[in-house]
């Protein structure tokens, strides 16, 4: 079903469907050629007002440009063939008027029965938009219903969406009821414990496959208070985000506040009181939940369940960090949350070995690959074959963290005495070429959003294992072949609605079962974005923001930031422990026209990333290796 909640779905005046915000263009898309119309009466027992809006509802239909089959009005003379008037309409309108009076009629024919399947569009006007609610919220509007100490205000709905909508925001807003000014007096005082949301006749809500998204001026009436939340050709969802571990990195207050700005609310679940939370992330939050321990479970769970009881159906669980992905997975799986990986599918992206079979699935070569729990026979006639060094690492591990080359039987040998525990570990052919990564953000439609590529000159495992300084870049563009394979990947994988970090081997040389010098190999699947601050380098070589394309992703599913000029963004880092030829001062009075950030890297990072960081970005490729050279020159 797809749900238009209005106010009007004209602006006074108008002899048609309003073009504001997109609407008739949104109407139009979602109905067939030739629709059959459905409209439901809000005064069943009035044959002159209901013939009266049956008249104009037809004239403004067809003044739209809309063709119709037949447009029928559904009151008390044919109700008994609700089911057969339903079940032949592809677009049901439920007509403005008295809401209390529609939502008895609404009752009486069992209209929530009677759409439980239905495939076509719906559409609320004004009262019919109000009692499209679970809980309808029905506001006096006649002289003397303010008065009333018995008059209803919550009543049931036909439970089609939990939104309380009061419509008209221009007309009613000064509106007086029985000497009671309806927005001061009545509808905000009754918002204690309530979020109902107002916007003028031209807005509307549109619900379908999962999404609802607010289009146009608009304000959310909640808690006592009153505040703007979109504005005339912007738009506002409705959506309950849970983003765990939102303080770290530092940086990811940034995707938080992206979804703020596109309505999401955000509820962060944190280890650490939320005074400490820097005020950039505090301002993002929707809502808070700290934790004692976020490697606890049963606490993250009850943590996810209180938001739940609180703010309704979780609609996304995500942490962008490989260290949370298999907790995310299976609160995902607990609580029904299905934007995201589930618990059946997160070995195919954290274990090595599994990763293999979609590889080969998408057509993209990889390494040749054994586990280690074969044991030392098995892998010295794998080595015979795959030939020496060979590269042990964990099956189920991050970045090169327990990564270890060997380079002959002895060390192979020893390594096994060495790790009791190498049932954990897959042990690979060595590949060497240049290390680069496949950088995008998909869409639930696996449609990329955007695409960047990093290149690693020196391989992460040597700078953990080797304590080197860590240099690398983004680039301009991403080849056609690294985007064919990234994108067949994605595709294998099943990936969707997620930022991806892939690594692929552009090898060095031509090579049996891999392909000519220059193929793309595949290394392996992060579902995640890049580590430390790569995402702000995408930002700074793509003139973007990705953390507010991740943002609309999620609202939207859709891309709404542009990028502008191309540039190559590089970094370059220092390690503590050293000493270097220029000081940060040189650095900064050499490269300052060209720095575009200079940080702290977080201790639990620092190992693959360096402790002190430079970004600066280039026109020319040549202007790399000096940058490099400059900021990690050792002192004798």
């Amino acid at each position: 079903m797809t749900l238009f909640l209005t106010g009007s779905p004209t602006r006074y005046g108008e002899p048609g469907f309003t073009t504001d915000n997109g609407f008739l263009a949104a109407v139009k898309r979602e109905l067939p050629s030739r629709p059959r119309v459905l409209l439901i009466s809000a005064a069943p027992d009035d044959k002159g007002f209901t013939e009266s809006v049956k008249k104009g509802m037809s004239q403004c239909i067809h003044r739209s440009g809309i063709r119709t089959k037949s447009i029928v009005m559904l009151d008390r003379r044919n109700q008994a063939d609700v089911q057969r008037l339903v079940d032949e309409a592809d677009w049901v309108i439920l007509c403005g008027g008295h809401t209390p009076t529609q939502n008895k009629f609404l009752h009486e024919i069992g209209l929530a029965k009677v759409l439980e399947g239905y495939d076509g569009v719906v559409m609320g006007c004004s009262a019919g938009s109000m009692n499209c609610a679970d809980e309808v919220y029905a506001h006096p509007e006649l002289t003397g219903e303010a008065a009333d100490p018995g008059y209803k205000r919550w009543l049931r709905g036909i439970g089609l969406t939990n939104i309380q909508i009061i419509p008209h925001y221009g007309q009613v807003r000064g509106m007086v009821i029985d000497g009671k000014r309806l927005f001061e007096d009545i509808v905000i005082p009754d918002s204690d414990g309530h979020r109902f949301y107002t916007f003028p006749d031209g807005g509307y809500i549109l619900s379908k496959d999962g999404r609802t998204t607010l289009y146009g001026t608009a304000w959310e009436i909640a808690r006592g208070g009153m505040r703007q939340v979109s504005q005339e050709n912007k738009t506002y969802s409705f959506m309950n985000l849970i983003f765990i571990s939102p303080h770290f990195p530092h940086t990811y207050w940034h995707f938080c506040a992206g979804l703020k700005a596109n309505g999401v609310n955000v509820l962060g679940i944190a280890d650490t009181p939320y005074e400490n939370l820097p005020w950039e992330l505090r301002n993002a939050l929707t809502d808070y939940y700290m934790v004692k321990n976020l490697e606890s479970y049963d606490e993250v769970y009850r943590a996810v369940a209180w938001f739940a009881h609180k703010w309704g159906k979780i609609d996304w669980i995500e942490s962008n960090n490989e260290y949370w992905l298999e907790q995310d997975a299976r609160l995902r799986t607990d609580f029904n949350v299905t934007t995201g990986i589930q618990n059946d599918h997160i070995a195919a992206i954290k274990n090595k070995s599994e990763m293999k079979k979609y590889y080969a699935l998408g057509g993209v070569p990889t390494a040749r690959q054994i586990k280690a729990a074969e044991g030392l026979a098995k892998v010295l006639e794998f080595a015979a074959v795959a030939g020496w060094p060979l590269i042990a690492k964990p099956d189920n591990g991050v970045g090169a963290e327990g990564t270890f080359k060997l380079h002959n039987k002895e060390e192979l040998t020893n390594w096994f005495n060495q790790h009791p525990n190498y049932g954990a570990f897959v042990i690979e052919e060595f590949i060497t070429g240049l290390l680069v990564s496949y950088d995008a953000i998909y869409n639930d439609r696996q449609e990329p959003l955007f695409e960047s590529m990093g290149v690693y000159p020196t391989p992460i495992m040597e700078i953990v294992n080797k304590g080197l300084d860590s240099c690398y870049y983004v680039d301009k563009t991403v080849p056609a072949a690294l985007r064919d394979a990234g994108r067949r990947t994605v595709k294998a994988f099943g990936i969707r609605s997620r930022f991806v970090h892939l690594e692929f081997f552009k090898i060095d040389r031509d090579r049996e079962g891999l392909g000519p010098k220059g193929t793309f190999v595949g290394l392996e699947v992060n579902m995640r974005p890049a580590g430390g601050f790569t995402p702000d380098m995408m930002n700074f070589a793509h003139s973007t923001d990705v953390y507010q394309i991740w943002a609309d992703m999620v609202a939207f599913g859709e891309r709404h930031k542009e990028q502008g000029e191309q540039y190559y963004c590089a970094y370059a880092s220092r390690r503590d422990s050293c000493s270097y030829k220029h000081t940060h001062g040189d650095v900064l009075a050499s490269y300052g026209d060209s720095l575009c950030m200079c940080d702290r890297m977080p201790t639990a990072l620092s190992g693959a990333l360096g402790d002190q960081v430079y970004m600066a970005r280039f026109k020319s490729k040549s202007e790399i290796e000096p940058f490099f050279n400059y900021v990690c020159e050792r002192a004798c």
